[in-house]
């Protein structure tokens, strides 16, 4: 992995001010004139406006960025969920002297505001009270718009999910076509993608030197516009089908080599070129050898530098060592914020997820390579939380990251994850050179309830079980004092098809967990259940494969109380081929390509949903009529075998007849829409933390 600077290494901004002590945190980073005054601040240097509300805690993006940069000696202020509908709003704080970062927040807008199904949402787990509407839609572009009205000379820096996962030009559900970067609409200066400290502190560093932003082109992890490839680069083009990047390590000179993917216009008018410009990109995501790529965008080129090189653990500590207020800013007073009270006594131990699920916009945006905090930083931050958190009362309720189980894991040889160009270190089966060794979990595990005052640690992330049954151990470890009556894990479906599609394990690996699970809670003295997620819809996913996971879901005794459909988010691997019909998993061809079916119509999309939901009346009818269209009517009838009744109450369905009892769940898709808590918010079933951007489930 190339080397790069401690981001706590360079010298500070404000240096004199460091020297005399008079560049101090603040309570909270200022969001208004007011606040400014109090600390003696004429200016801000940089503002931040965010589509979230401002919550001083390492799960919100604005203060991960802010209290960095405030650390780099910058005076940082906050312009949260503004009005965007003129550019006064956007002039609270005055003219910052540096430049504007602009981020939609913690998901992407359009996932924000509405469903699968492309129906409005009325609530925002991230704005006060819970109310809808409180961010415009393309959050991104609006924002910088409106900065760009207010003060016209400032730079804009895009930063967040949004931005990350727009950065090249990439089908957007909502509208169904393909839109170009989000960096072209926005017609800002330059982007940064992923988790962008490091490229942050960089990119400030290199503005307040008098640099300009739109010409800073050299930093890893970001984007800018150009007008051509600059001389002296080699270009391998890989804007055909019949000519792929070839899967090599870096050579020689490769830090002067950039990869052609298919033009935007291309890829507009070409699905076949979408699916190879999605295979290509995500071909190049390993910081150890991936080359900057370069999109053209009409006359302009999109330029991406190399994904940025992952924080060390020392730098992981910092970051979340930081003076957080670890609160929502005062201004919000009693109001709630559900996303706040979802994670205000949770951890983050680490970032990053090697699965590769294709649904899922973890390895877009945080990458593949663990990137874990050290034992000492984490049990600091629980006795922090327990000395400082209003209403701590020794309950932790999770202590994860994308996934809960892979702290500290790792390829074993350096060299080989340096050329790797797998898509998931566990698909199709765990790969030989990864570390799966559990025992630094368990260690932190035991180390963190003995802190005192702490009566326990719920672990709510969720489980990668495949590399759970690994570790016996760590099964017995969870089981006995980390899970209080349910604990999620997500087959995702049951099916070859789609699982393979999404990249996901058998069933028959769901199977082996359960019965290690139901050990242990049987040796533990405890009654526990096993609340699976599963998606409707995938690509991949035919009405057979949706019957066969609802017989399985009755077999097992399984009624699910919400489902979620497939979301095809940005960029990620799954909506390229719900768009494309082709597998960019596999090579692309005029000929021969792998085709991918997808459910699209939405009377399609209804009836997956309504196979998860086979016990509700509402849903027999639709059901009946498909078995019937299938050639199953053996499975209508009253038998245990059989899926749904021949009949229908009194008055059309569910009204009229509670289905009787089972064993009740929730489904959601990684990191898309309403966050819901498993098995009826039991200690031990809790919910993806919002600061996991596209929070992933095992």
């Amino acid at each position: 992995m190339p080397a790069a600077a401690d981001i706590f290494s360079h010298p500070k901004f404000r240096a004199p001010e460091f020297r005399k002590g008079a560049h101090k945190p603040a309570p909270f980073l200022p969001m208004t004139r007011a606040e400014m005054d109090r600390l003696g601040w004429d200016s801000c240097d940089i503002v931040v406006v965010t589509g979230d509300a401002y919550v001083d805690h390492p799960s919100f993006g604005m203060a991960i960025i802010g209290r960095l940069l405030e650390a780099q000696g910058y005076r940082v202020g906050i312009i949260a969920q503004p009005d965007w509908s003129s550019a006064e709003p956007f002039k609270a704080l005055g003219k910052p002297n540096l430049f504007f970062g602009v981020t939609g927040g913690n998901m992407d807008s359009m996932v924000n505001r509405y469903t699968s199904d492309r129906r409005l949402r009325h609530n925002d787990s991230y704005t006060p009270n819970d109310e809808g509407g409180k961010r415009p839609d393309r959050a991104v572009i609006v924002y910088s718009q409106r900065c760009r009205e207010a003060y016209k000379d400032v730079p804009i820096v895009l930063g967040g999910i949004e931005a990350s996962l727009r950065r090249i030009a990439q089908y957007d559900h909502w509208s169904e076509k393909v839109r170009r970067s989000v960096l072209v609409d926005a017609k800002a200066d330059i982007l940064c993608y992923g988790n962008a400290e490091r490229a942050i502190v960089d990119v400030a560093r290199r503005i307040a030197a008098g640099e300009k932003a739109r010409e800073i082109d050299d930093i890893r992890g970001t984007a800018i516009i150009r007008n051509a490839v600059p001389e002296g680069w080699t270009v391998i083009d890989s804007s055909s089908i019949d000519e792929l990047t070839p899967a090599t390590p870096r050579a020689a000179g490769a830090d002067r080599t950039v990869v052609r993917l298919p033009g935007y216009e291309q890829v507009s008018a070409d699905k076949l070129l979408y699916a190879h410009a999605s295979r290509t990109l995500h071909q190049e995501s390993n910081p150890g050898n991936a080359r900057a790529l370069v999109q053209r965008h009409g006359d302009k080129e999109l330029w991406l530098t190399p994904p940025p090189i992952p924080l060390t653990t020392p730098e992981m500590d910092g970051v979340y060592g930081l003076p957080y207020a670890r609160a929502p800013h005062p201004s919000y007073g009693d109001a709630r914020i559900p996303a706040w009270e979802m994670i205000r006594f949770s951890v983050n131990i680490m970032r990053g997820c090697f699965g590769g699920c294709s649904f899922c916009s973890i390895t877009e945006h945080e990458g593949r390579i663990i990137q874990s905090r050290s034992e000492g930083s984490i049990l600091k931050e629980i006795e922090e939380m327990r000395d400082k958190v209003k209403g701590f009362t020794g309950v932790v309720s999770d202590m994860g990251g994308p996934t809960a189980n892979m702290y500290r894991m790792a390829c074993k040889d350096k060299e080989i994850e340096k050329v790797c160009r797998r898509p998931s270190c566990v698909y199709p089966d765990i790969c030989k050179n990864l570390d799966t060794d559990h025992s630094a979990l368990i260690q932190l595990y035991r180390k963190a309830r003995a802190i005192p005052g702490v009566r326990k640690i719920n672990i709510a992330s969720g489980l990668r079980y495949d590399l759970a049954v690994r570790s016996p151990e760590y099964v017995k470890e969870l089981v006995t004092h980390h899970v209080g009556g349910y604990l999620k894990i997500a087959p995702e479906h049951t099916e070859t098809g789609p699982l393979s599609k999404m990249m996901k394990p058998g069933i028959g690996t769901y199977d082996r967990f359960k019965e290690m699970f139901e050990k242990a809670a049987k040796a533990a003295g405890k009654k526990l259940y096993l609340i699976p997620y599963f998606i409707a819809a995938h690509p991949g996913t035919t009405d057979e494969d949706m019957m066969n996971l609802a017989l399985w879901l009755k077999r097992n005794g399984f009624k699910a109380d919400q489902v979620q459909t497939f979301l095809p988010s940005p960029m990620a691997l799954a909506t390229a081929m719900y768009h494309s019909d082709h597998n960019p998993l596999r090579p692309i061809r005029r000929e021969g390509s792998e085709e991918v079916f997808s459910a699209k119509g939405l009377k399609q999309r209804r009836l997956h949903k309504a196979f998860l939901r086979y016990h509700d009346p509402e849903n027999w009818p639709v059901l009946r009529d498909a078995l019937k269209r299938m050639g199953r009517t053996d499975l209508i009838g009253p038998a245990e075998h059989q899926l749904v009744p021949a009949w229908q109450p009194t008055g059309g369905g569910a009204k009229a007849e509670k289905p009787a009892p089972g064993k009740s769940f929730f489904t959601q898709q990684a990191g898309k829409g309403r966050r819901t808590v498993q098995g009826g918010g039991k200690p031990g079933g809790g919910r993806p933390g919002p600061g996991k951007p596209g929070a992933r489930r095992g």
